[in-house]
């Protein structure tokens, strides 16, 4: 697929869906647990469900040994790349030059490992932003500035049964969920995790299909 180029534009802030659906955006960001990109990999390939991973390339020696498998899932619609920046250092008291920096850096892996940019979606580090980081980036390309509002907690090690019980409280329609590659204890439920979400007939979406964003357009 080739790579659009930047669409600079006006930035918008999203953290949940933009109507009435049944649909739910699982987006996982970071990726510095081998053992729990490798599982998140496994788990899209045998359950068809739509993930959106938002990897950080400091992280790349985690994240590339899966391209291979990742790239056709990629193509097919299944899983989205978004950004997180290159370093997952926060931006809000980042100079202009070193936002673009790290948008621009992590696209370029992005872009050279799974054949996708992830324009125009970008996930601030630890969720800080302000209207001048969404400006830089909206000036790149990352006009859609995506935020959250459910979580399973587990930015760090977390007991499976308090992971499982903010899975329980948050997997709801119309929820953009936030997750992380970081700890090995989301690897165990992923059975629960989809029981929960195919109980309360939730649809499982990317951002782009959420959003009506594409990947040919960036």
């Amino acid at each position: 697929m080739p790579i659009p180029p930047p669409r600079p534009g006006p930035a918008t802030v999203v953290s949940s869906a933009p109507g009435p659906t049944q649909s739910i955006a699982l987006t996982i960001d970071d990726g510095y647990c081998e053992e729990c990109v490798g599982g998140y990999v496994a788990f899209v390939e045998r359950s068809g469900i739509p993930i959106t991973f938002s990897p950080n390339a400091i992280y790349q020696k985690v994240w590339t040994p899966y391209a291979d498998r990742l790239r056709p899932l990629i193509e097919a619609g299944q899983v989205q790349i978004g950004n997180h920046t290159y370093h997952h250092d926060s931006l809000v008291k980042a100079s202009d030059a070193t936002i673009r920096s790290e948008l621009e850096r992590n696209d370029e892996w992005i872009q050279h490992t799974f054949g996708i940019t992830s324009r125009p979606w970008l996930r601030p580090p630890f969720g800080y932003r302000n209207a001048h980081t969404d400006s830089v980036a909206a000036g790149l390309g990352y006009t859609k500035i995506v935020m959250w509002n459910g979580s399973f907690g587990d930015s760090g090690l977390l007991a499976a049964d308090v992971l499982l019980g903010e899975a329980d409280k948050w997997l709801r329609a119309g929820t953009i969920m936030l997750g992380h590659a970081n700890a090995p204890t989301v690897l165990g439920l992923f059975d629960q995790i989809r029981a929960i979400m195919a109980e309360r007939r939730l649809q499982p979406v990317t951002l782009d299909t959420m959003f009506g964003t594409s990947r040919a357009t960036g």
